[in-house]
């Protein structure tokens, strides 16, 4: 017993990890496994396994205009709430300026506010301007609660930089402008590629502000709300296997680059 005890007080966070990582991944997991399921009426009972899911991703149900709606509007929103972000980062980080305190808190408030009164609100404010909700509305809406994730992500990478470093670039005679673009722009880059990141994944998988602000388009995640209760097909499935899988590269190949980097240095 003592052993046990021993053994299970060294290991306790090695228990916890596995723990914590299976519970996060069995859904994962089920996904995976489904998305090779022979699917008929609903994919919740297997059936068979089949390859013909990955091989006609669209399947009968024509899930790709749904996809494509989610992927354009993501991109739309990643570019420019992380040009805004970005800007409005290095104002808050570099510049001192009468409401700074008071722009601090207002860039938390779309994080705090619940998106379901984010989403009721901003349907309101389109409907009282006189737009029709659609794909643009949509795009709008993601940009404006992306850029509070942006600022806070590039914004903590600009507080961490050695300020000495800029100090030296401008003592090898170089001007603001280049010092800006080969000292502070490629140090900051890295923070600013992760707060894309996190403003697509947040875009793409918006669900409560994006069905207030739709109208009749149709993104991934309505495509399988409106779908969930009738038979969800196989080819959802898929394609959360390949965006999971994406994000998984695109992870791998910057640990990797840094790693390099790291290795060059």
């Amino acid at each position: 017993m003592k052993k046990f005890r021993r053994w299970f007080g060294k290991n306790l966070i090695r228990i916890y990890a596995v723990l914590g990582f299976t519970y996060l991944f069995i859904p994962i997991f089920y996904t995976f496994v489904y998305s090779f399921n022979d699917y008929v009426r609903s994919n919740l009972v297997w059936r068979g396994f089949t390859f013909k899911n990955w091989t006609d991703p669209c399947g009968p149900l024509d899930i790709c205009p749904a996809l494509g709606n989610s992927i354009k509007i993501g991109l739309l929103a990643t570019t420019g709430a992380t040009l805004l972000g970005t800007l409005i980062a290095f104002a808050l980080a570099r510049y001192s300026f009468k409401g700074r305190s008071l722009v601090n808190t207002l860039i938390f408030l779309p994080m705090a506010t619940p998106e379901l009164v984010l989403g009721a609100s901003l349907l309101t404010m389109f409907l009282n301007l006189g737009f029709n909700p659609g794909f643009w509305t949509i795009v709008i809406a993601h940009i404006m609660f992306c850029i509070s994730f942006v600022v806070v992500t590039v914004k903590a990478r600009i507080a961490s930089l050695d300020p000495r470093l800029e100090q030296a670039a401008m003592d090898l005679y170089a001007n603001e402008k280049e010092t800006f673009r080969r000292v502070t722009l490629p140090l900051v880059a890295p923070g600013i590629a992760g707060a894309a990141l996190l403003a697509f994944s947040l875009s793409f998988d918006d669900f409560i502000i994006t069905n207030f602000n739709s109208g009749t388009t149709i993104t991934f995640p309505l495509y399988v709300y409106t779908h969930a209760e009738r038979g969800l097909p196989a080819q959802a499935n898929v394609i959360g296997v390949s965006m999971f899988l994406l994000a998984m590269i695109i992870v791998l190949a910057g640990q990797f680059v840094g790693s390099k980097r790291k290795v060059s240095a």
